[in-house]
Order: C-alpha cells, then sequence, then structure tokens
C-alpha cells in the first residue's frame, strides 16, 4: 500500500533527552521503545502493540544553537519530496531541512509555512514501511491542529501543498474552528491565535482510554497540564499538555460520568499552547 497523498504518514519527537522522553511517553501512553538506529544517527521508534506509532530522536546540535527547543513534528505524505519543497518555497514557506534521504527508508523534508509553523513532507521507499493506521485506536494521533497567526490565509497554503479541503467551520466568540479533510476523511481543524501568542504551531492529539486517569499520568510522569480537560460535544474530554523536555501533545479519551460542570466548554485561551480542539 502506498501512503495517499495529504494524509499524515508519521510522528517524530525531537528532545533534548531521548532517555527521559522514552520513559514518559511509556508511562503516559504505554509505548514500548525500539532502536532503530543507524551509522550516524541514533533513533528510536515508539510502538504500541508491535505496530510503529513515531520516532524521537536527540534535537540537533545546530537547531539547538538556532533556538529550536523540544517539539513534536507530523509528516505528510506526497508523491514527490522535491517537488513539493520546490512549490513549498515558491508559495512562500521555507525550508529547515532539504529533501534528504534515509537509505532504504524515505526521502523527507522539513518547512515552515508562511507564517512559521513547521511541518514535514514524506514519501516511505516502499509499501512495507507504511500502513494506514487507526486513527481512533489507543495511542494513535487522532487530530491535528494548527494554531496560526491567520487560519484563513494559512489554509490556501496547505490545500495547494497537500490538496486539502474545508470542512466544516464552527463560528464562535473565541473565532472560527476550520475543519479540514484529506481525501474523505476529516484530519484536524484550524484557529486563528489570539494577538498574545507568540508563534503559530501545530498540535497533536493521542488517543487514550479515560481522560481522568491521563491527567495523573501526565503528573506522575513529570508532564504540564498547560490547559484542560475540556469537554468536546462528541463526549469526549481533551488535555493539552507539555513533556518534561517541553514538547507540546495533547490527549483525547473518554471520561468518566461526572457531575454537570465538571468539564469547562472547550473553548481557546489566550496562550500559545492553550487553544480548543473542535
Amino acid at each position: 500500500m502506498v501512503a495517499p497523498q495529504g494524509q499524515f504518514v508519521w510522528y517524530e519527537l525531537m528532545t533534548t533527552d531521548v532517555e527521559a522522553a522514552k520513559a514518559f511517553y511509556a508511562k503516559v501512553m504505554g509505548w514500548d521503545t525500539t532502536d532503530a538506529s543507524m551509522p550516524g544517527m541514533a533513533y528510536t521508534l515508539f510502538t504500541i502493540g508491535g505496530d510503529r506509532v513515531g520516532g524521537v530522536m536527540n534535537l540537533p546540535d545546530d537547531a539547538r544553537r538556532m533556538g529550536a527547543e523540544p517539539r513534536w513534528i507530523g509528516y505528510v505524505g506526497v508523491d514527490d519530496v522535491d517537488a513539493a519543497a520546490d512549490r513549498i518555497t515558491r508559495i512562500g514557506g521555507s525550508l529547515q531541512v532539504p529533501p534528504t534521504d534515509i537509505p532504504n527508508v524515505s526521502r523527507f523534508a522539513i518547512f515552515a509555512d508562511p507564517q512559521t509553523a513547521m511541518l514535514g513532507t514524506l514519501k516511505w521507499s516502499g509499501p512495507h514501511h507504511w500502513r494506514a493506521a487507526d486513527i481512533s485506536a489507543r495511542g494513535r494521533v487522532g487530530w491535528h491542529e494548527l494554531v496560526a497567526k491567520d487560519q484563513e490565509k494559512a489554509f490556501p497554503f496547505y490545500a495547494d501543498i497537500f490538496g486539502w479541503q474545508k470542512g466544516e467551520a464552527d463560528v464562535g466568540a473565541p473565532g472560527t474552528y476550520q475543519l479540514f479533510s484529506a481525501g474523505d476523511i476529516t484530519i484536524g481543524g484550524m484557529l486563528t491565535m489570539p494577538s498574545t501568542m507568540q508563534f503559530p504551531f501545530w498540535r497533536f492529539y493521542f488517543n487514550t482510554d479515560d481522560i481522568d486517569a491521563a491527567v495523573k499520568r501526565v503528573t506522575a510522569a513529570g508532564g504540564l497540564i498547560v490547559d484542560g480537560p475540556l469537554e468536546l460535544p462528541v463526549g469526549t474530554g481533551i488535555v493539552q499538555c507539555s513533556d518534561p523536555q517541553g514538547a507540546a501533545f495533547a490527549l483525547e479519551g473518554r471520561r468518566r460520568p461526572r457531575p454537570p460542570g465538571y468539564f469547562a466548554r472547550a473553548v481557546p485561551r489566550e496562550d500559545p499552547d492553550k487553544s480548543g480542539k473542535r
């Protein structure tokens, strides 16, 4: 099976302490790890039930010197990484890592959109490297969220590169939350950040069985709850977090029955890591 154009196909944590990150996500997500290092590059796979979820590696020294901080990077499948890179730069984006080969694995690039939010493109070397994941399964990414300087201007850029389509839009007091899809699958949303936020970014929501229990695991393992739990209309709860090294991530899961009013309404907050989901 070939990864379809425009679908998220990989997630990678770049961090300042790989061993600490492995221990943290094992406790919070129940992930196992497998060494996948190559000559000159240490790399670890996160797995669940034997299936690959993503990877973790040291934040490169040159990136640290430029002020980069730990973060999750999402990679979107494309048919031609070089053609996508050329198009990205032509319409206002910038390459952070130019098209690069990982022998017998993939070709990838990392870019910043015109508003400086970072994402990656990727093409696997063969179909055996990728298979469609159940985005509702525990431990998987179930939602992708862009917090943009201006979501209305951000969307056409991604539509051009990946062929994403607009879905429904939730218009409320905090602003518009624009859903987007790849093919016929709704995979995420975009919103405009308040003027008090410092920078745009992508945030990824991992599925968990019980959001209340997940909150306890995050704090017990040394992570930070940035916002939430917040209740969604679909009956699940979300919580936005950062790991002990400062990488932002989020969780979504069912909640135990609680008295009315236990959860706040899920709305964006005025903080770069406190925007609501859907």
